[in-house]
């Protein structure tokens, strides 16, 4: 099967920016991570590119008291960022949007050479982090601005909904998509009036830091948001510590470990975690076009994508048509580690996935599962990568039948009518993403309502909702606490308050006043209050 992989970009040198790929790191690898976090005595770690296995960055590590010195910094400035009008803050995410598809060439390259994957999986980030600017720079004041609500007497009773920001925030940020997800949920606590204290994973920092560099071209206050670099083991305490409003993307058992953790502070949470999501192709689904979609659903960004497709039910009148088109489509796949648009599929970006991703073909293989097309790693190409893979047949007991992959893996199963495919497609202890495929919209909405999951496709893998910013995006069951984008991903960040003036009659009988005779006139009023419209 690896013969018939189109490989892109070997025997030349490796592209770089500035350097960046090759050893010394670079002057400009250096200024971006001057940005960062750093003091006297800090250790450092070196990251390497996945593409090459050379050096990118020597990265400054923080350590508990410098974490600590940062969000006391965050603390001093956030009054005066507060207090910044919310128009002037939009003002900075819509300039911030400029910049970033202004400066796009280097953004593509920098997650590139960081993460591994193909330059049209890295545009996904660009566009991404566009989106989010200008959705949170164009509605933010709409969505923060007091709300005034009905009170309990009219005219009598004036209430109003308000909302402030929760303080300073600590993000937590993963490594796959290191520009789209701090965009996410920096953004938007920064728009909310709060600081933020952002963590990204070492491995991809330089993509995180880029951005806080656009941020301050676009007039970001320098303390508003600050970038510490390090490992959770060491600094994870201080973040918990010290935010008063985490946002963590990851893995489920270490979510789970960090709400237990910000549980006995009694501070606000949102976790995005794992997902082994499932994608139902109805029997009246095109399936060239299905087939096309699997392919993307299951294969950008090398399959770590929260949100990407690992599980695909098709009925068994089309089964054997989907599966011969989407393993032609999948083995036409071109591999590469160009920083270029030539590749469709990048790597892998840690050696644990491909050990990870490795290890679940292996296994699946052991207990009788049918590899289709792809399985085996292709160190001929780059370090990291694994080629994209189909499997059938793989039992319940196989690893891979359950436990999120996150990668180029993809399981195949048949099914007899939508029930059963509904009922499999929800049985998992996630909940995150699902696609629904079929020539009839309206079927395939009903269907989409009954999968367990915060965010579902009609004839789309993820895409149609990732890149919706005004719709929430998270997950149900393990797959997360909260939601991203959106009005709900701005008002996370806040503290709602409702004041209420009273004026006139109160709400207690006046002295002398028998009780009995006030709440007959109070129940009567309510009854009439039941009949105004409005309430």
């Amino acid at each position: 099967m690896t013969s018939s992989l189109t490989v892109v970009g070997q025997n030349h040198e490796p592209a770089t920016i500035g350097g960046i790929v090759g050893a010394p790191p670079s002057a400009r690898a250096e200024a971006l991570v001057a940005r960062a976090v750093t003091g006297p005595g800090a250790e450092s770690v070196t990251m390497a590119a996945p593409f090459t296995g050379l050096r990118t960055a020597v990265l400054p590590q923080a350590s508990d008291a410098l974490t600590r010195a940062a969000f006391a910094r965050a603390r001093r400035a956030q009054p005066s960022w507060a207090a910044t009008d919310v128009t002037q803050r939009q003002r900075i995410l819509l300039r911030l949007h400029k910049l970033v598809l202004d400066r796009q060439r280097e953004g593509l390259d920098l997650v590139q050479i960081e993460s591994g994957k193909a330059r049209l999986d890295a545009f996904d980030e660009i566009s991404a982090t566009a989106l989010v600017a200008d959705y949170y720079g164009r509605h933010s004041a709409r969505l923060l601005a007091p709300r005034r609500a009905p009170g309990a007497l009219p005219l009598l009773t004036r209430a109003t909904h308000t909302r402030h920001p929760r303080g300073v925030v600590g993000i937590i940020s993963p490594w796959n998509y290191p520009l789209a997800l701090t965009a996410m949920d920096v953004l938007p606590a920064l728009a909310a009036g709060n600081t933020v204290v952002q963590k990204p994973d070492n491995q991809t920092a330089l993509s995180a830091l880029w951005l806080r560099e656009l941020a301050d071209e676009a007039g970001l206050p320098t303390d508003a948001w600050q970038i510490v670099l390090g490992r959770g083991s060491v600094i994870g305490d201080a973040i918990v510590e010290e935010s008063d409003y985490v946002c963590f993307t990851g893995s489920t058992p270490t979510g789970k470990r960090l709400a237990s953790a910000i549980a006995g502070r009694l501070t606000g949470y949102s976790l995005e975690l794992g997902g082994k999501n499932p994608m139902i192709v109805l029997p009246d689904a095109d399936v060239a076009k299905a087939a096309a979609g699997a392919v993307t659903a299951c294969f950008s960004s090398a399959g770590q994508l929260c949100v990407s497709v690992e599980r695909i039910y098709v009925h068994d009148s089309i089964r054997d048509h989907f599966l011969a088109e989407f393993a032609r489509r999948t083995r036409a796949l071109r591999l590469g580690a160009s920083l270029d648009y030539h590749a469709d599929m990048g790597s892998l970006t840690t050696e644990e996935q491909l050990r990870a991703v490795s290890a679940h073909v292996a296994d699946a293989r052991d207990h009788g599962a049918t590899v289709v097309t792809g399985g085996e790693p292709r160190p001929d190409i780059g370090p990291l990568f694994f080629e994209p893979t189909i499997l059938t047949n793989v039992p319940e007991r196989a690893a891979v039948f359950a436990e999120e992959t996150f990668g180029p893996v993809v399981s195949v199963y048949g099914y007899t009518d939508v029930d059963e495919a509904v009922g499999k497609a929800n049985e998992t202890v996630f909940g995150l993403n699902a696609s629904v495929w079929s020539r009839d919209t309206r079927r395939a909405r009903e269907i989409a309502a009954r999968l367990k999951a915060g965010t579902v496709n009609v004839n789309e893998g993820y895409a149609a909702t990732f890149g919706t910013v005004g719709v929430p995006m998270g997950g149900m069951k393990d797959s997360g606490v909260g939601r991203r984008n959106g009005a709900e991903g701005l008002l996370k960040y806040t503290e709602s308050q409702s004041i209420a003036v009273q004026r006139g009659l109160r709400l207690r009988p006046a002295r002398g006043v028998p009780p009995a005779l006030w709440t007959a006139a109070l129940t009567a009023g309510l009854r009439v209050l039941r009949r105004l419209p409005g309430r």
